[in-house]
């Protein structure tokens, strides 16, 4: 599997994720139990960092070669 295919599988898995957040955040609009609703919350806040590390994974190993591109301090040894 080469990183360019890898990237489409990040990419994939950013947009689910996305989904289900945009899910959640409308649940959170009909909701009006305090404990459902505090559970949405935390799962909202779980779920955020991971899109947000799928989407810079994506963007990482889609570009790893390219020449001149600048590399996330963040996923460099």
């Amino acid at each position: 599997m080469t990183l360019l295919e890898i990237s489409h599988d990040y990419e994939t898995s950013a947009a689910l994720l996305q989904k289900r957040l945009k899910e959640l955040r409308q649940m959170m609009k009909t909701e009006t139990d305090p404990e459902k609703l505090w559970h949405i919350r935390r799962r909202i806040v779980a779920l955020t960092p991971l899109l947000t590390e799928m989407n810079e994974l994506a963007e990482l190993t889609a570009h790893y070669y390219d020449r001149g591109y600048w590399r996330n301090e963040k996923y460099t040894v």
